[in-house]
Formats: structure tokens, C-alpha cells, sequence
């Protein structure tokens, strides 16, 4: 047990990269031990996070003494080896991944993965890849990590047929090719100059850097900076993501919909890093041009909202508005509001990749232009004679599948708008008392546009969805869709999860406070990562 422990922070990358070797070299014609085992290194890997989560918040004694861990790979330490790092925020993260993951996959056994080849091994190398991109201690194996998560992300969203679907992947791969090259110029910059890409080492050699070069510096954090906006959907680089996300098979968009954030992480975890140097951080990490960044993401993801006319498509937006509210939260003057916004991440994310999944199950029809009566009438077994006249049909019986759906709708409106009672409306609520709390320290016109900002795309969000709404459940004419419990089973977890953050406030938004104190104190990090004893160290 020891041993595991000691080496727990390098399961979440371990696990899922063994098991999708296996499931690409496996024969296709053995399906349910192949299923088998990418739920049960699913499951794994949702237990490993619970355990780092519990560990890192100090609920469980692990190797590390600190809430902070480090783990050298071979033996070899900061800043010469690659490293992993766990804090409260990064297992947060990895934890959310594994938890929509799960949801994810099991929706797609109903028959999602058989619309294509090796859907079950990319899968799980996009997990790898986002466990990577949340654990990493380094720069240049950040890099590795999207990589990694990008080439699946691609099999991924061309998974299935269609030209329309083949078009938004083509544009999403060469988007992100480009990216990707420009990611590795800013780390040749920054290698070049600093002469160090471990994450806790470069505040200290950017503290080191002549005037002439710190100018330089910046030009490579800002190439940086690029390109984690265009992986968080910033305005104005989120062109790609209404068609990639709207196309993309339900599953594939619910656990998309953690991709994004992705960017917004990096942005926070370098731009607090970055301040560390003695000088604030260089654009876009923080300050003025994240927070009006943000807004303008919430700006165009609002338009893209109201002028939506299908639900993949207002889903793909509701993406974009959320990444901005979470731009707009960490570039805010203080860190009054990074604790809440942590919390609303995790709230809209679990609640996207719901609304995903349920988009295709509402929209799904068994026999078109069916009787919503006769329907109702054959699935509980009611047989209608000629002498029953409508005086004597006190009404219309809802199939449950109806039910489940409409009930699930409601949920997912209620979450994505912040409306109340679900975590949504806490995480919409707490953000706007931490942005009242911070006046008069900061300016009131920061305020006042973010709270205008996050009422308004509310606001136009259930405008949206209630439209769209009503044309899908209030169609009479519409049959009642089949659905299975692999299918309805991920969605009422996720939203059963999304219930119990809002009965949980306080202990959930403590977590996310302490998760934000430990962030913003980066001496404990970079202490942790260059002393010479580290926890975690095999």
C-alpha cells in the first residue's frame, strides 16, 4: 500500500496511457473485454483522483507532508527531471476529468463507440493527455501533454460519418496545428532566454533577466498566451469551436467540454507563477487583458447564444460563455473571486457535458410525426376503443422517458443560467458577492461590467434555451425516443452530482477558497518543487 501511495500522482497519466496500448493492440472481435477494461481503469483512475484530492487538502496521509506533492520521475529532481505536482486545484481538475469521463464512456456503450475504429483507445489518451496538462511541473512536457490530448481529440471528433462533421474537424485540427507550432516558438523563446522550463524555476531566472531581455521575454510569454486563449475559446480565437463542438458525437462534446478549461488553467497556474518574479505578469496571463479578454468572450458567446437555432449549437456557445465568465473572474483585480470561479468551473463543466448528451437523446425520434397520444397510450399498454370519446380522457399520460428528459432539460437550464435551486446559482451567486466584496479595492467599473456581463448572459442563455425548448418538448407531433439506462444513467449522474454541490456550499466553496490560497502563494509551490527533500519522490 505504500508503494502505491508513494507513486499515486503518476497513476492518472500511468493507467490511462497502459490501457489504451491494450485496447489498440486488442482484437475488435473480443467487445466486452474490451469495455471491461476501459470502464474499470475509468473507475481506477476516479479513485486515484479522490485520493489526491484527499491528500492534497490534507485528509489523507500521503508521502508528502505538505498540501503540496511532487513527484520526480526516475529519481531525477527539479529543475534537471520531469516533474509532477499536485496541489488542491490540480487534483480538483484531475478529478473532474475522471468523473465526466465516466459519465462520458458509459454513455458510450449504448452504441456510440461502434460508430467508428478505435474510439475506446483515444479515448483513453485524452484522458492521459488532460491529466498530464493539470499535473505537469513543466513547460515543455505541457506540450507533450496537449499534444497528446489534441491527437485524440482529433479521431475523436471525426469519430463517426458525415461531411459536416469531417469539415469542423478538418478546421479544428488546423487551428490547433498552428497553435501547437506557436507553443513551440514561445518555448524556444523561453528556453533561450531563462534557460530553464521547469514551471517553479522560471520566476526566479525571469527575476534574473536583464532589462534588454525581459522585453523579449514578453513577446514569448505573449506567443504563450496565444495559445492558451485559442485552447480556452478567447474572443476573438474561438471561431473553430461552435462547428467542432456542435458536430461532435454527444459523448465526444460532454467530455470536450472540459477542453476548453484546459486553457483557462494554464493561463492561471503561469500567470500566477509569472508574478512570482518581482514584475506583473506579462500579457495576456493577467490583469486588464484577461479580464476584458474574458468579457469579450462572454460578449460573443452571449450573440452566439441568442442567435442559436439548434441545441448542439447553443451548447457549443454556452461552452464559450463559460470560459469567458472564467477569464473575466481570474483577471479581476484581488483574488476575491478565484475561489467561486473554481467552484462555478467545476458546476459548468459537469452541467455542459450533461446538456451534451441530453441534446441527443431529446432530439431523437423512433417514428416521425407520430401521435404523442398514441404513443403515450402504447407504452403503458392503454388500448383505445371507439367508444372512449374525449369527454371520458381525463388527460394525456407522459411516457417516462418523456418525463426524464424534460426533467433533465429543466436541470440543465437551470445549471447553464445560473437560476436557482442547483450549483449553478451558487457558483453564479458566490462570484457576484465576492465581486460586491471586493469594492471599493477594486474599480468600480470592473465591477459593475462584471456583474452586468454575468446577469446578461444569464439572462440570454434561458432566453435560448427556453425557445428551443419549446420547439423540442412541446412538439406534439413528436414521438417518444427510445432510450436506454447506459444513456440516461450518465446524464441524471452528472446532474445528481450537480445537486449535491448545491447542497454542499460551504463545505465545496471552502474547499475551492483553500484551493485558491494555495494557488496564490506560490513560494509554497516552488519550495516544494526545489527542495532538496521532496515528498513523493521514488
Amino acid at each position: 500500500m505504500a508503494f502505491l501511495l508513494t507513486h499515486l500522482p503518476i497513476l492518472p497519466i500511468l493507467l490511462p496511457m497502459l490501457a489504451g496500448t491494450l485496447l489498440l493492440f486488442s482484437s475488435d472481435s473480443r467487445h466486452g473485454p474490451r469495455l471491461a477494461l476501459s470502464i474499470l481503469a475509468l473507475l481506477a483512475q476516479f479513485a486515484i483522483a479522490l485520493l489526491l484530492l484527499a491528500g492534497s487538502d490534507g485528509r489523507l496521509a500521503l508521502p508528502w507532508t505538505e498540501s503540496i506533492g511532487v513527484y520526480a520521475l526516475g529519481g531525477w529532481v527539479a529543475p534537471f527531471g520531469i516533474v509532477l505536482v499536485v496541489d488542491r486545484l490540480s487534483a480538483i481538475m484531475v478529478l473532474l476529468t475522471a468523473t465526466l469521463g465516466l459519465a462520458a464512456l458509459v454513455y458510450s456503450v449504448a452504441r456510440w463507440e461502434k460508430a467508428g475504429v478505435h474510439y475506446l483507445p483515444l479515448f483513453q489518451f485524452l484522458l492521459m493527455g488532460l491529466n498530464g496538462s493539470f499535473l505537469t511541473g513543466d513547460l515543455f512536457n505541457l506540450f507533450v501533454f496537449f499534444e497528446i490530448m489534441l491527437a485524440a481529440s482529433y479521431g475523436l471528433l471525426l469519430h463517426a460519418s458525415g461531411g459536416p462533421r469531417v469539415r469542423a474537424g478538418l478546421h479544428y485540427i488546423v487551428v490547433n496545428l498552428v497553435a501547437s507550432l506557436v507553443f513551440l516558438i514561445g518555448i524556444a523563446l523561453v528556453y533561450g532566454l531563462t534557460g530553464t522550463l521547469n514551471l517553479a524555476e522560471l520566476p526566479l531566472r525571469i527575476a534574473a533577466l536583464p532589462a534588454a531581455d525581459r522585453a523579449l521575454f514578453n513577446s514569448a510569454a505573449a506567443l504563450l498566451g496565444v495559445v492558451f486563449l485559442t485552447k480556452a475559446a478567447a474572443w476573438p480565437l474561438n471561431f473553430w469551436l461552435p462547428a467542432a463542438y456542435g458536430h461532435a458525437v454527444p459523448p465526444v462534446g460532454a467530455i470536450f467540454a472540459i477542453l476548453t478549461k484546459v486553457g483557462v488553467y494554464v493561463l492561471l497556474r503561469l500567470g500566477v507563477l509569472f508574478q512570482e518574479s518581482g514584475s506583473p505578469a506579462p500579457a495576456p496571463f493577467g490583469g486588464d487583458w484577461l479580464f476584458y479578454c474574458g468579457l469579450a468572450t462572454m460578449f460573443s458567446g452571449t450573440l452566439g447564444v441568442l442567435s442559436s437555432q439548434s441545441l448542439d449549437r447553443l451548447a457549443a456557445f454556452l461552452v464559450v460563455v463559460s470560459s469567458g465568465t472564467l477569464l473575466t473572474a481570474f483577471g479581476f483585480t484581488g483574488t476575491l473571486l478565484t475561489g467561486p470561479a473554481i467552484y462555478y468551473l467545476v458546476s459548468s463543466v459537469l452541467g455542459g457535458g450533461a446538456f451534451f448528451m441530453l441534446i441527443e437523446m431529446a432530439e431523437r425520434n423512433r417514428r416521425v410525426g407520430a401521435d404523442l397520444l398514441a404513443i403515450s397510450q402504447e407504452a403503458f399498454g392503454v388500448e383505445l376503443h371507439d367508444e372512449d370519446t374525449p369527454d371520458e380522457q381525463v388527460g394525456v399520460a407522459i411516457p417516462a422517458a418523456t418525463a426524464f428528459l424534460g426533467l433533465s432539460f429543466v436541470a440543465c437550464v437551470l445549471l447553464l443560467t445560473g437560476l436557482p435551486p442547483l450549483s449553478g446559482f451558487v457558483g453564479k451567486l458566490a462570484l457576484l458577492g465576492a465581486a460586491l466584496a471586493s469594492l471599493p479595492a477594486a474599480p468600480l467599473i470592473h465591477t459593475g461590467l462584471f456583474i452586468a456581463a454575468l446577469l446578461i448572459s444569464g439572462l440570454a442563455g434561458l432566453i435560448a434555451l427556453s425557445r428551443l425548448g419549446i420547439r423540442v418538448f412541446w412538439d406534439m407531433a413528436r414521438p417518444t425516443p427510445h432510450l436506454q439506462w447506459l444513456e440516461a444513467g450518465p446524464v441524471a449522474f452528472l446532474l445528481t452530482l450537480c445537486l449535491g454541490l448545491a447542497l454542499l456550499p460551504e463545505e465545496l466553496l471552502a474547499l475551492a477558497e483553500a484551493a485558491s490560497r494555495s494557488l496564490y502563494d506560490p513560494a509554497d509551490y516552488i519550495g516544494a518543487v526545489l527542495s532538496p527533500v521532496r515528498g513523493g519522490q521514488p
